[in-house]
């Protein structure tokens, strides 16, 4: 049989799912998987905002009794967590609290903006208290820049320290709260220098100005406050710009729906309230709530969010919907296939957050250094303050650069460097149709060299049509529907369908195998029957794609099919050629076909009557040879291959083994988006290096400058925060 690829949608309680999640592991399937009963706690982490906090809870999270595993989402504030089945999402909010990270469950059900948009609100308001305050001490001080002396100075500074103490101990709440928890948990983040320094500032003005100093620091406080509170509000402001994938896939969710009962009344219920099989009423310009197919009613359907297929499709009774499709003109009735965790959406953003948060060798790099930081910035701080006084018995300046090497060796700048690029790179993937599954896919798809395609199905669309159904007689072709009716092959699929067109019903048969890459076999009154590759069946291959139909006994007879180029083929070839990769074809079609198919694409290397076995062993075979390779495919005959390459893609219309077996699915028709992966994945992984080089660049010029006293506190905040948000923008270019 030609090379095997399905095009059926799989379904699910005798309804189709949707093509990219119904490989999608449930949690049953991963207790089964696992030969465990687990399941999955997601926890809120509202207060996290930096490397090391990642790293202190997913240590504490997997040091707990009953914890397989958890990964933590700083774009998401969120944590992920397998566990045995049994343990309580209480007991760990418990174990974090004791460590000092606020936590509690997450009702993904539940999530909106809301909550990010109250901490973007609050970090605002704090900011503009710290500017305000900012700027009438400045004015204060001006006169005693001026000049002034004696009780006139000191009435300016107690003024000065009226206005500053309580604008700092509300603006920067957000950094003494998060110290405190820290240290009441015995550990240090990065917030404690930062508080130190900020407290170090007030304490050294505040005794001046009891003494009759002539020098005080309100302002520098406030201003180090306002620049610090600027910083983690850019930060906040360029994380909700590049808002990830899984939190759109989230905004998609609706969370109420109007129910039909049996009697035809309409009542609005929470979408979670849904069972299978109910009947929910679609209204124009509304999106789905839930999957299901639909029962009455033609409308069209706008799938752009989801597969990037910007031309809506016609909505007909029998159709199946996903959530968060729009429909747009007349009203659907839908009976329920899965709502609410269950819905293929949900599934989707929860694969795709897990991939967000997954780590890699950049991840790690990150973690360790930043993980350097707690004990080493104090020490460094230390040895400055005492260095300097034992150099110059001057306890203000001493504490002066204490202070701004507390502040300015902050590794914030580290801690976004691989985030912020594997955000912005994941959602402007996702915005072409694409899902990226591992969390590691971008850095593997950086660095492969080749690419291999299967044909059909692939670089096909799979729909082949039957050319010579009049020339077969009918017995045949009842055979052949037999047969047919029972494979997943596009090829059979197409038979199917054309040969149930002209009112044929299929013949008894029994014992029905089939055989991957070549084809289904059966009995029928006690004779071996045969439905699939022509050396299979014993007949010469044609040059055009053709499946073959074998009674024992009997010569067999061709099926022969058209096929259509997949969209976006020729562009993704020559996208992939100008990116320097070289391009191969493996397919298990004839030889002639793939030749004539490969030579309108342009591709000079191709093999036909690939089998399964073949596939990937050539990918074996360039792997050994030091090739990195992209395997493009979608049947069961290219699941090995997909399992065995440096990264792997599928249509969202692939079997269910190779979309489980790819890193990225891609959601619509078009191929055209995996030239764009490559490059996007090359361009990430360069950004991210870059933002390793601008966090090292920054602390060899910055961490000397302070300790030589060249950087002032007010000075140290500037440059922490100018270092965060280069690293920010740098991975904003991704989009």
């Amino acid at each position: 049989m030609a090379d095997g690829a399905q095009q059926r949608i799989p379904e699910r309680g005798g309804l189709a799912a949707c093509p990219a999640c119904v490989a999608m592991p449930s949690a049953g399937d991963l207790e089964k998987a696992n030969g465990l009963a687990q399941t999955k706690l997601m926890l809120s982490l509202p207060e996290i905002h930096c490397a090391a906090c990642i790293t202190g809870v997913e240590r504490i999270l997997e040091a707990y009794p009953g914890v397989a595993s958890a990964r933590v989402n700083l774009t998401l504030k969120r944590a992920t967590v397998e566990a045995e089945h049994g343990l309580e999402a209480e007991a760990l909010v418990d174990a974090l609290t004791k460590a000092g990270f606020k936590a509690h469950e997450l009702d993904p059900g539940l999530l909106t903006a809301t909550s990010a948009d109250r901490a973007g609100r609050d970090l605002l308001m704090r900011l503009a208290v710290a500017g305000f305050a900012s700027m009438n001490v400045m004015l204060l001080s001006v006169a005693n820049w001026s000049g002034a002396e004696g009780a006139t100075r000191d009435l300016f500074h107690w003024i000065s320290a009226i206005i500053a103490v309580p604008a700092v101990a509300f603006a920067a709440q957000p950094f003494f709260r998060h110290a405190a928890t820290a240290l009441a948990a015995r550990r240090l983040n990065m917030d404690v220098p930062i508080s130190l320094a900020i407290l170090l500032a007030l304490g050294t003005s505040l005794y001046e100005t009891a003494h009759s100093g002539e020098h005080a620091y309100f302002d520098a406080a406030l201003s180090l406050t306002f620049f610090l509170l600027a910083g983690r509000y850019l930060d906040y402001r360029t994380r909700a710009i590049a808002r990830s994938a899984a939190e759109e896939l989230a905004a998609l969710e609706v969370p109420r729906a109007v129910r039909i009962g049996p009697d035809g009344a309409e009542e609005q219920v929470r979408v979670g309230e849904l069972a299978a099989g109910e009947l929910v009423l679609l209204r124009p310009g509304g999106r789905s709530p839930v999957d299901g197919v639909i029962e009455s009613g033609d409308s069209e359907l706008d799938r752009s969010m989801l597969t990037g297929e910007t031309r809506p499709v016609v909505a007909a009774p029998g159709q199946p919907i996903m959530a968060g499709e729009i429909n747009l003109t007349g009203p659907l009735t839908l009976r329920v296939t899965a709502a609410g965790e269950e819905s293929s959406l949900h599934r989707m953003a929860d694969l795709v957050a897990i991939a967000e948060s997954a780590k890699n060798k950049y991840t790690s790099l990150a973690d360790r250094a930043a993980g350097l930081y707690a004990p080493g910035v104090h020490i460094l701080s230390l040895l400055a303050g005492v260095g300097w006084y034992l150099y110059t018995y001057d306890a203000r300046l001493a504490i002066n650069i204490a202070a701004a090497v507390l502040i300015i060796t902050c590794p914030c700048a580290l801690g976004l460097a691989v985030p912020a690029v594997v955000t912005a790179a994941s959602g402007r993937l996702f915005r072409k149709g694409m899902l990226i599954k591992s969390g590691t896919a971008l850095e593997r798809l950086a660095e492969v060299t080749h690419v291999i395609f299967d044909k059909t199905g692939t670089l096909t669309m799979g729909a082949p049509e039957p050319t010579n159904l009049a020339d077969v007689p009918e017995k045949a072709r009842r055979l052949a529907l037999s047969l047919a009716i029972s494979s997943a092959h596009p090829l059979s699929q197409a038979l199917t369908e054309a040969l149930r067109a002209e009112g044929l019903l299929p013949m008894p048969i029994t014992a029905v195998t089939e055989v991957p890459g070549r084809g289904t076999e059966a009995r029928v009154d006690g004779k071996l029957v045969r439905l699939g590759r022509a050396e299979w069946v014993g007949a010469e291959p044609l040059e055009e794609t053709s499946t073959w139909l074998s009674v024992q006994g009997e010569p067999p007879i061709a099926f022969t099919f058209t096929d259509s180029l997949r969209p976006g083929a020729r562009e993704a070839l020559d996208g992939l050629r100008a990116a320097g990769l070289e391009v191969e074809l493996l397919s298990g079609d004839s030889r002639a076909a793939v030749g004539r198919f490969a030579k309108s694409l342009g591709i000079d290397k191709y093999s036909a009557g690939v089998l399964p076995e073949d596939k990937a062993a050539r990918v074996a075979s360039l792997t050994n040879s030091g090739a990195k390779v992209l395997m493009v495919g979608d049947g069961l005959n290219d699941t090995a291959a997909l399992a065995g390459a440096h990264a792997s893609l599928s249509p969202a219309t692939a079997l269910d083994a190779a979309r489980v077996a790819s890193d990225i699915v891609l959601l619509g028709d078009s191929i055209a988006p995996v030239a764009e992966a490559v490059t996007v994945a090359r361009k990430a992984v360069r950004r991210i290096k870059q933002n390793f080089r601008i966090a090292t660049l920054y602390n060899v010029i910055a961490v000397p400058l302070a300790i030589g006293g060249f950087a002032t506190p007010l000075v140290a905040a500037l440059a922490m925060s100018a270092s965060s948000i280069t690293v920010s923008l740098n991975a904003m270019r991704l989009r």
